[in-house]
């Protein structure tokens, strides 16, 4: 099923999410222009090099002086998050921004642009790190938004159990279309990951994909919207089922009214 739109109007101006969007797109322009390899090999986050400095640390001469600030450290401890900026082609890139214009908006309006900015940080390094910890030692770059827009997904689950996916249903050279509740969407969708994760356990990454950065994602975005609303640090979501109303005072539930 790939999502087409939801039916949660957004109350404010969704900047952050823009600005996320236009960030990853010039990184990704980026790296069409000067090599992608290039920068996937610098900025992509690999497991077993990202240990490699802190083994190196680990084993010096007792008493020598240790630096955690020394380059090689904190550059390869930036990596699960600069590789959320990078991706490995324009179907994965596209993909990606798509997801994230469907359902990052109506996060960021409970949220909040700062707190959203920082969650989004914050899933996708938290995404990293859970492949980091179940491939500790893949030499395969790591890249991509897909774990911090899983935290993006899980928080929207959460926030708004009422609301309706638009989806187009490939069967094979056939289309159509479906609406179905968003949990539901988003429910199989994390089903299929911790399936492929489980079953990807001890071996290499198959065809690339970060099985277990999807599944920490995911929880870490479900996690901090249920802290965050028992907090009441964030605003009431829009309940998708209560009839909304235009200029002509007509009420109404419609998915052709808005694209995400």
């Amino acid at each position: 099923m790939i999502p087409l739109r939801d039916n949660i109007p957004s109350r404010t101006t969704p900047y952050v999410n823009y600005a996320i969007l236009a960030l990853t797109g010039v990184v990704f322009l980026l790296q069409q222009s000067v090599g992608g390899n290039a920068l996937v090999d610098s900025l992509g986050m690999i497991p077993a090099r990202v240990l490699e400095p802190a083994r190196e640390i680990a084993f010096r001469e007792p008493g020598g002086r240790v630096s955690f600030l020394e380059p090689a450290l904190v550059w390869s401890w930036l990596t699960p998050l600069t590789c959320v900026f990078l991706h490995g082609g324009w179907l994965h890139f596209l993909g990606n921004m798509w997801t994230l214009w469907i359902f990052g908006d109506n996060v960021e309006d409970c949220m909040g642009h700062g707190r959203y900015a920082l969650f989004y940080v914050a899933a996708g390094v938290l995404a990293s790190l859970t492949h980091l910890v179940t491939n500790l030692h893949s030499t395969m770059p790591t890249v991509g938004a897909s774990g911090a827009i899983a935290g993006v997904m899980g928080a929207y689950m959460l926030l708004y159990p009422r609301a309706q996916v638009l989806v187009l249903i490939p069967l094979f050279v056939l289309f159509f279309t479906a609406v179905v509740p968003a949990p539901l969407f988003l429910g199989v969708w994390f089903v299929l990951q911790f399936v492929q994760g489980v079953a990807s356990v001890g071996q290499a990454p198959a065809g690339g994909v970060a099985w277990w950065a999807h599944i920490g994602g995911f929880a870490v975005g479900f996690a901090a919207a249920m802290l965050l609303r028992r907090r009441q640090a964030i605003r009431p979501p829009v309940d998708s089922m209560r009839p909304r109303s235009d200029r002509s005072g007509i009420y109404r539930i419609d998915l052709r009214r808005r694209d995400g």
